[in-house]
């Protein structure tokens, strides 16, 4: 990975923006369902990089207070609050293997099994609002502030509902300010061990307008909660995980099927890039869960990830690398 910027030798030559190798040996993803699920999912909460890293006590509960200063202690020992207003920009290249089970009827639980696809991603980020995550060249998604997007080989492009949202991927270890920002709504529910780690555990719910905000005429969120696991000794984030339940509505009957995501990633390996202490790999599992109207299926899935280069403040990061897809603004411009 390259900080590059203009050429001053040539006045006309073409400026290089950006140059980002992927591994030749990365193979691509033949499973369009495992990079949207666990590759990609959104984080209910928008981004807001105008916000200080610190909260007022005033009127706050204990559990709410004890996050603020648990996510103070996060900021501490990730770099910083002047190390993270520093960022303006970052780039990351990473490697992705994942492995998942068939649907599994019943209430057993699922395993993921079978052969692993191997592919890689690269993250593109200008401030929180502004992403383009790519996966192996077959998966892309972003949002240039106003409206969030994906985009497929297989697939239209299509506009996500709601205001735009940060990347999940975001959140294990990559992004450490909108992980600050996220947690300091949070309340601080118990403590639990995670791999011999004692945690404190911080958890946030999604309100209900954003919920309506998400949710369509066939389909209604019912719920989105996200939790946080601090490490009680080095006070670094090392598991995030949520879940979302959606009620899928009949278009005859009153039979409602629901479909319930749970995702835990846990994370480990933190490095110092410009003074920014970032975690450089983990591991993530899914569960989805349909039920109702006799359904009664259950999927896993298995990610292990690792971080190759990661950078801060690009130059020559432009908003134009941000853009919608063509045909997604034509949708746009047809519907109004």
């Amino acid at each position: 990975m390259r900080k590059l910027c203009p050429n001053y030798d040539r006045e006309d030559a073409l400026d290089t923006v950006l140059e980002v190798p992927i591994p030749e040996e990365i193979q691509t993803m033949n499973s369009l369902a495992l990079l949207k699920l666990v590759g990609s999912p959104l984080i209910p909460f928008q981004a807001r990089p105008d916000q200080p890293l610190t909260r007022p006590l005033k009127d706050c509960s204990i559990e709410a207070s004890t996050a603020k200063y648990i996510v103070q202690q996060y900021i501490a020992a990730i770099g910083g609050a002047l190390a993270l207003n520093s960022v303006k920009s970052m780039c990351a290249v990473g490697q992705v293997k994942m492995a998942a089970s068939e649907m599994h009827q019943g209430e057993g639980s699922a395993h993921a099994e079978g052969k692993s696809e191997v592919g890689g991603f690269v993250l593109w980020q200008k401030e929180p609002r502004f992403m383009v995550p790519r996966t192996s060249c077959f998966w892309l998604q972003g949002s240039d502030g106003k409206v969030a997007w994906n985009q497929s080989s297989s697939q239209a492009s299509h506009a996500n509902r709601g205001p735009p949202r940060p990347l999940r991927r975001f959140f294990q270890g990559l992004d450490p300010r909108c992980t600050a920002n996220l947690f300091l709504e949070a309340g601080c529910i118990t403590e639990k061990k995670v791999n011999d780690e004692d945690c404190f555990v911080l958890k946030l719910e999604t309100d209900s307008n954003t919920l309506k905000a998400q949710s369509s005429s066939n389909t209604e969120i019912v719920h989105h909660i996200v939790w946080g696991y601090f490490s009680q000794r080095t006070g670094l984030l090392v598991k995030f995980e949520d879940t979302k339940l959606v009620k899928m509505k009949p278009i005859k009957g009153n039979d409602n099927v629901f479909w319930e995501t749970s995702i835990e990633s846990v994370v480990g390996d933190y490095r110092y890039i410009e003074g920014i202490n970032v975690a450089h790999s983990g591991k993530t599992t899914a569960t989805l869960h349909r039920y109702g109207a006799s359904h009664n299926h259950k999927r896993k899935i298995e990610e292990t990830w690792m971080i190759d280069e990661v950078d801060f403040n690009i130059c020559g990061l432009s908003m134009d690398c941000f853009l919608p897809p063509a045909d997604l603004k034509r949708e746009q411009g047809g519907e109004q």
